[in-house]
Formats: C-alpha cells, structure tokens, sequence
C-alpha cells in the first residue's frame, strides 16, 4: 500500500498538481518535495522538506539512509544497535550519504564507531526495506482515479428509504424528491445526527500555480486580469488580527482556482529582496477593489475591508463571503473559520499559521516570513476561498430562501457592521477608573462581613475553602457535589443556599463585584483606542447559532443591567459635547413573534390592543381582572411567558419561582388552556423538528438540531427546547439586522448627523446631534416597527441620554 501511495504521489507531482498524504509514517517523508507534503490528521502536523528538517534534523532525500541507521521494529528494518535518532542525523549532518558514512566508518570512535562497522553487513538489507518502490505497475493511469458521476436511481432508492429529504432533492431533483417521498412511509428519522446537508463530494485536486509578483510588469499583467474578471478572491497579510491596528504585508488575488499571484509590500526580514511599495501596489488595483465589478470572494471581507480603509482604499463589490455563506447554509454544523470549512467541504488541511510563523513567543511577524513561504500560505487561503465559493454557491442556489437570507440580510449587513465598528463608541475612562476604586471598596466591607459570618478570615476566591467554611465549619446542607465528590459551590448553589443564609448571599455579592471589576471597570480603560479615544469592538456574524451577533473584543452585549453597580457601567458610554444618545429597543419582541408564529387567538388579541401581556397572561391564568391582579401574579406570569419560549419545564418554573412543582405544573396548563394555539405550535414544531432535523425562521433561517432524534434523552430534550426557542430568537435576530440595513440606508440619504454604535440583541445605540434626536428616534421608530410584517405589531421604546444608561 505505501508503495502504491508513493507511485500515485509522485506520479500526480509530475504532472503538476501539489499532492497531500495524509499519513503518520515516518517512512514517507522520503517522498516530501517542493510539490508533496505529509499531514497527519490525528496531530494536525504538517510535513513539507522544512518541516521533515525540523522534526528528523535530515532532509527527506536522507530519510532512507536515515531509516537504515536508525531502523523501524514496525517495519522490520534491523538497523545499527545503540544508534539513535541524534546519533544517525548527527553522521548524516556530517557526512551527507550512507555511502559517504560508510567509506568514513574507520573513522568513527567509540562503542558507537564499532557497533557500526559490525553492522555494516545488514545496512544495505535495511537500505532496502526502507526504501518505497514509486514505479509500481497500476492497473489504471492516473488520469483515471476521479470522482464519477453518482448512481442516481441507487441514490434515490437509498435517500427514500431512509428519508434523507434534503439529499433526496440536491441529487434526484425536487420533483423526483416529492413524488418519492408521497409514496415513502412517513416515520421519524432513524440516527441521532439529521440530514442537515448534502454529503461532502469529493473534489477532484486543482494543480497550483502560485506566483510571487516582485515587479511593474507582473502586476500590470495580474491587474489586466482582475479588471476583466467577473469575480476575484482576495485575501491580505496583515502585521495584525486586530481591524484597529493591522497593516497591510502583502495582498494575494485570484481569478480561477489553482492561479494565484501573491505581490508582497513589506516583508522586510534579512535578506528580503527588493518588492513593491504599498503606495504603488494599491493605486494599481484601486480600480479594482473601489469597482462594485469585479465581485469580491474572500473569507471574512469585512476585516479586509477594515485594513483596507485604514490604507486609503474604499473594498466595494463585497458580495461572496464564504464565511457567510457556510453560516447560513449551517451554522452549527462547523466552525466557520477559513480551516474548517475547507476540511469540510474539501477535504483539504490547509497550511496552519503556526507552522509558518511559530508559535507562543516565538512567533514571528508575517513581515519575517519568507517569500516563497509567505506565498503559499496566503496564496493557498486566497485559493481556497474560491474554491470553497464554486462549491457553496450552488447549494446556497439549491435553497432559495437561504440564499435570500444571504441576499438581503447578511452580505447587506456587512459593511454596516464595518461603519459601526469604525466609529466606536466614546468612552469616559476616568469615571470607569472611579467604579473601579469603589467597587474594591465595597468588595473589602463584604470580606470583612463575611469573615464576621464565617468566624473568622479566608479566601472568598478559593472554592476550598469556601467548601470548608459553609460545609464543615457552618454545617450548611449539600446541594449538590462536584464530578469529584466534593461539595459544589457553584453560583446556583449558593443562590439556593442565599435564601436561607447570610454567607452564601455575601460571596455571591462578592463575585458580582469581582466580575464587574475585572471585566468591565479594570479592563475597559484599557481598551480605549488612542489614535480615537473610543472603543472598538468586534461583531462576529458567523458564531450564534440562532443568527444573533456576538460582541468580542470587547464584548459590549453583556454588560449588566438588573443590578444598580451593571447600570452604573453604562454611564460611562458618553456622547462628545453637543451630542447626545438615543437607545431603541425593541418591546417583548420575541413573545411578539410567538404571537405571530402561534396564530394564538388570546396572544394577538393582546398585543394588537396594546395590553400589558404579563398582566393580561395573569388575568387569563389565574381568572381575574386586569385591575385586581397583585405585583407577583403579574411576576408569575412574566416568567411563564418567557419560560415557556425558553423551553422550561414545570420543574424549572418552580424552581424559578420557589414554588411546589405540582403548583406550576397546575400554572403551565392553566395557561396551555388560555392559550391553546402556543401548545398546539410547540407540539408541531417539536414534530417537525424530529422529522426534518431543523426549524427554521419567518426569514428561512435554517437551525439544525444535531442532537434532536439522540438516544441520549437529555440531549434530545434539549434539542426539543431548542427547537420551541430557536425559530424566536432567529426571527429576532433576523429581524433587528434588516432594521440595521434600512437604518444605515437612511441615516446615509439623510445625511442626518447621527451614528449607528452599537447592537445589543434587541437593542440599538445611536450618538446624535442633540437638536436632530427627535427626529431620529421618530424616523428609527418607522424603520424597525416595520421591519417585518407580522400578525402583532412591533412595538419600539426609545430614550435619549447623556449617556448609556439615561438614554435606555
């Protein structure tokens, strides 16, 4: 078989195609060339010559004679006694060849010097044994070994049997996918994993021809191409990962797979040879990336957009983004980084950053990367991107809802996102300082109370002794105990145990502040950006599965605000002077979209007269009037509203509300009886969940459930609260990024002086001349109430502040 392999590898390096064995063989680094590479997928290793030098000290030309020397009791190579892997690589490092060794081995000392000249007999027996035959006689030519085209009458009779529906359609058709499935016997799906997306193909290996541009006429000779081009792959090397401080090394580009020219501008380690300035470089292709035409296929576009401003030069044409594109297809299916979907959809590991700049503190920059290094690792990724597009594209085309959802929501939302994180927001550094110092404060008085309650001093931070202290010294009740048997003190333990004692309540308090602090008051300052006194975060659009941004970097979302010390925070988001903000958010919006998804009678009654809906659930629960229901039946029914679109059961509401279990049982099915259209769409979004393997948004936001039809009843039980709760979430969020692009469309035509900062779910955050916020908050009000059309109206509260907190 290794034979075979390394026939076949070098047969395809002949022809001109750079090949990958995917192996953990020491034996086959003797194959390894400028055109093969060794990966081994169980390490995630990576061989070219550099790396077998690194990890053998010998050349992949030396890896026989290596071999021999050192021999292999797997393979049955003898070998030399007592010579090792410094020993064999130290004598080839000396003397290059086996050959040469031998002629020399009089002149090897010691114990070492005479085990090798007795065993000079059964070298070259070892020689041989090490050695791969690569002139194997096949049976079939190479050019033969490709993917055929599929058996589509076996496929079907397969894809029916088992209802894999969205495979049935991409390989039979749609309407020999119907006609099958009419005459197939309905029945759940049979494996814990859904048929969430068509098999992975096999692709057949592009040849590569990556080119390193280092004058005038070669880039005049790619910019001819680019110009003329439908659509391009662009990738940058950055010095880098952070938008607000990245500067460009080197731009690569790509117009057909496998052609990739790389055109370095600052690679400045020893020795580097003379390249082209940036100043040039760019002016050149300006016309090309300013142009909607050319359209622009890359991975993360928006963070190339970014360091492209930062250089002068205005990305448009933005329009095939693969990260974006395998999100919608499915979001949780991978991660969406650049590695992951190409091993994926591909097949192909590709060059990992490390193995090219180091890593830990002996990375370098990419600037000290070397040329034909730094040209295959950015050229590859350029290439990828594009080969991973041909390859979405289509299945995004085989769903027109989903592409749709790429169409109008996240490819728009885009260069939103990219003006909304170029602008940032202000921050008041000196007040944050100021909640710091009080914050550690007020963590010192609770030490002090809590070793009064404790009997005398010890760590609040150490989970040790905090088990010593409540459970040895006080003698509180075990709630619960830790995979280790020992007693846990994790925050729903001591939230529990808060009700009834004063120790757990002060180290709750405690850790609060603790966070608060360490996150927020002591971090933020930092993060202040000098060149625009503001902070810049980071919207990840490719990591919530239900298609809500996540913050990061940092993360502005989960800034606290059900207690007086989280609002406080807020206060420090400022506006300049003359400016003030305006928050809008949305009104219950994702009970609103149960509504509208439900159909329920009483829960569209409700909203569209503009009731109170906790109250209203109330009246309706426990039988009375709007004006006779009590703060904590209204406190009730709020958390039956929101717990049942979370998915929680009787158990978890009980719990929640410290109350018997067989008394909210008795609330859930007062309210199941009030509202029976919510109970008859939670028990068809379940079922379908189970037959499909997904639920999906009004928008056609697909949400695979990977554990739905488990065998594991927990994780299918989750999968079932998930599916009751994803179709909210995802409509929301959906929702609330079309009120982004059409309020970013306005703001732009209205020229009105008013900046979009933040996104906070279901919130908006805006910085506004002050004599322009009525006008603002009236337009913003139009545009996000009818950003959907649903059965209920969207309702939108709005506030105007100084800052943060007055304005929410």
């Amino acid at each position: 078989a290794d034979d075979v392999i390394g026939t076949l590898a070098l047969q395809a390096a002949a022809q001109g195609f750079d090949v990958l064995i995917s192996t953990g063989d020491k034996d086959m680094s003797q194959l390894v060339n400028e055109r093969i590479t060794l990966v081994n997928t169980m390490t995630g290793s990576r061989y070219d010559r550099a790396g077998v030098k690194t990890k053998f000290d010998v050349y992949p030309e030396q890896i026989v004679d290596y071999l021999a020397l050192v021999g292999d009791t797997s393979d049955n190579i003898p070998g030399i006694p007592k010579v090792g892997p410094k020993t064999a690589a130290k004598w080839l490092g000396e003397y290059g060849t086996l050959d040469k060794l031998v002629e020399n081995a009089a002149a090897i000392t010691g114990k070492v010097g005479e085990n090798l000249r007795a065993g000079m007999k059964e070298l070259e027996l070892s020689r041989k044994l090490a050695t791969l035959e690569t002139n194997v006689k096949l049976d079939q030519p190479f050019e033969s070994l490709r993917v055929g085209e599929p058996d589509r009458e076996k496929l079907k009779e397969i894809f029916t049997r088992f209802e894999f529906r969205a495979l049935l359609k991409q390989f039979v058709g749609a309407d020999a996918a119907d006609a099958a499935q009419t005459a197939a016997t309905p029945s759940a799906a049979p494996s814990d994993s859904p048929a969430s997306e068509a098999v992975t193909p096999v692709v057949a290996p592009v040849p590569r021809t990556y080119e390193t541009v280092l004058t005038t006429e070669a880039l005049d000779a790619w910019v001819a191409k680019l110009k003329t081009a439908d659509v391009i792959s662009l990738n940058l090397s950055t010095t880098s990962g952070s938008y607000m401080q990245a500067d460009i090394v080197g731009i690569a580009v790509s117009v057909e797979p496998g052609k990739v020219a790389y055109i370095p501008v600052s690679h400045d380690f020893p020795g580097a040879p003379t390249q082209l300035s940036r100043d040039t470089v760019l002016q050149a292709l300006r016309p090309v990336l300013e142009a909607e035409r050319p359209l622009k296929v890359g991975h993360d576009l928006k963070f190339k957009a970014h360091v492209l401003k930062r250089a002068g030069i205005e990305l448009r044409g933005e329009q095939f983004d693969i990260m974006l594109e395998s999100y919608v297809l499915n979001s949780t299916a991978t991660k969406h980084e650049l590695p992951a979907i190409a091993r994926k959809y591909l097949g192909i590991d590709p060059i990992a950053y490390e193995s090219v700049a180091g890593k830990g503190a002996k990375q370098i920059e990419f600037s000290q990367v070397s040329l034909d290094i730094a040209t295959n690792f950015a050229a590859e990724e350029t290439d990828l991107a594009l080969q991973l597009h041909d390859l979405l594209w289509p299945r995004l085309e085989s769903l027109p809802q989903v592409q749709e959802l790429y169409n109008t929501i996240e490819q728009p939302l885009v260069p939103v996102l990219t003006r909304m994180e170029q602008t940032g927001v202000l921050l008041d550094g000196d007040l944050l300082r100021k909640q710091s110092n009080e914050l550690a404060t007020r963590m010192r008085e609770i030490e002090t109370q809590a070793y009064a309650a404790a009997g005398g001093p010890f760590s609040l931070e150490s989970p040790k002794q905090l088990q010593e202290v409540l459970f040895n010294k006080l003698g509180l009740p075990v709630i619960r105990k830790t995979p280790t048997g020992q007693p846990s003190t994790a925050e729903d333990v001591l939230e529990e145990l808060a009700v009834s004692y004063e120790l757990p309540k002060l180290i709750m308090d405690y850790r609060g502040f603790a966070k608060l602090k360490s996150t927020y008051t002591d971090k933020l300052p930092l993060q202040i950006n000098r060149s625009t006194q503001r902070v810049h975060t980071c919207y990840q659009q490719a990591i919530a599965a239900t298609g809500r941004l996540s913050s990061a970097d940092p993360n502005l979302q989960n800034i606290p605000i059900r207690t007086p010390e989280g609002r406080r925070i807020r206060q420090a988001f400022i506006a300049p002077p003359g400016w003030c903000i305006v928050a809008a958010d949305y009104s219950q919006i994702e009970l609103r979209i149960m509504a509208h998804l439900s159909g329920d009678e009483g829960l569209l009654k409700a909203f569209s007269e503009d009731r109170d809906i906790h109250l209203a659930t109330a009246a309706e629960v426990f039988g009375m009037t709007l004006d006779t229901v009590t703060a904590d039946q209204r406190r009730t029914a709020k958390m039956i509203n929101f717990g049942l679109i979370y998915g929680m059961s009787a158990f978890g509401l009980a719990s929640r509300l410290g109350i018997e279990r067989s008394v909210a049982a008795r609330y859930v099915d007062l309210y199941f009886q009030r509202y029976p259209g919510v109970r008859r769409y939670m028990d068809e979004t379940r079922q379908l969940a189970h037959e499909r393997g997904y639920v999906e948004t009004v928008f056609g936001r697909r949400l695979y459930l990977n554990d739905i039809n488990s065998r594991n009843a927990g994780l299918r039980q989750g999968a079932e609260r998930a599916a009751i709760n994803a179709p909210m979430q995802g409509t929301a969020a959906d929702i609330i990024k079309r009120a982004m692009i059409e309020v970013d469309r306005w703001l732009y035509e209205s020229k009105l002086q008013a900046r979009l900062l933040l996104q906070v779910h279901d919130e908006l955050v805006f910085e506004v001349r002050r004599e322009h916020a009525e006008d603002l908050i009236a337009h913003v009000r139009e545009l996000m109430s009818g950003a959907a059309k649903l059965r209920v109206p969207l309702k939108v509260d709005a506030g105007i502040g100084e800052n943060w907190d007055q304005a929410h």
